[in-house]
């Protein structure tokens, strides 16, 4: 059968496929909970939801390269990847070979949407619709304006998440109004911040593992500012690690 993932490729796919490798983290931890962990035969080193599947699935490298010898070995009839997470050279490698079906998440919507699809391609549509509606009830409500925020995912140099990222998108659900104008993922100096004077910078948990010792050093530079160390899993991963994401913006 065919189908067109979020980059309007047609792709086909035999349905329901049954040797499936996930390339995104988030999307891996969807298909186990789409009930789909003995169909999964490949994953990244980054695939640590759940956390006993890399001693369990054959990991086929990490996001942006691939081990190409073992991911022929594995035969796969479907590999998933992400526009933004993936490299894109390799994915066009993978497709020459063995059918690749991508995914392009900017929003709430876009999420909602690939948790459709794959439930379509798998054949697990009743699992996936029963997520995405949960999903959506929880993300219904808005919460309290909290103020202006700087989101960094990396340090040295500091690069921030900008306009036209998930990560944005999540901003606002948690009330948060993102300071920072540029689009994706800019760098910033230690003079824009003080110029931007956010009331909050938080300190994703990855892919830059932020510390206190971060956050410290940013207190003495923004001495007016909240700093927090966050989540970057809920604030990033756009399968079902979005059933928690709400919660835990509450709580911040």
């Amino acid at each position: 059968m065919f189908f067109t993932d979020h980059l309007s490729r047609k792709v086909s796919i035999p349905h329901p496929p049954q040797r499936i490798i996930s390339l995104v983290p988030s999307q891996t931890e969807l298909l186990v909970d789409l009930g789909l962990e003995d169909r999964l035969v490949g994953v990244t080193k980054f695939c640590v939801h759940p956390t006993q599947l890399r001693k369990s699935k054959t990991v086929v490298g990490g996001t942006k390269n691939y081990r190409f010898e073992l991911i022929d070995e594995l035969q796969p009839d479907l590999i998933i990847g992400n526009k933004e997470e993936n490299e894109r050279e390799g994915i066009a490698k993978l497709a020459e070979k063995h059918p690749v079906w991508m995914s392009d998440i900017v929003g709430l919507e876009d999420s909602l949407r690939m948790i459709s699809d794959l439930g379509q391609i798998t054949a697990t549509e009743t699992r996936a619709e029963e997520l995405a509606r949960t999903i959506r009830t929880s993300f219904a409500q808005a919460l309290p304006q909290k103020g202006r925020a700087v989101y960094l995912i990396w340090d040295n140099p500091k690069m921030a998440a900008g306009k036209k990222t998930f990560i944005d998108a999540m901003l606002r659900f948690a009330g948060f109004e993102n300071a920072i104008d540029a689009e994706r993922y800019p760098t910033v100096e230690e003079s824009d911040l003080a110029s931007l004077a956010p009331e909050y910078v938080l300190l994703s948990s990855e892919p830059f593992p932020f510390s206190e010792k971060h956050a410290q050093e940013l207190q003495l530079l923004l001495p007016k500012s909240k700093i927090l160390l966050v989540d970057g899993e809920m604030f990033s991963w756009y399968g079902s690690r979005l059933l928690h994401a709400m919660d835990y913006f509450k709580r911040l």
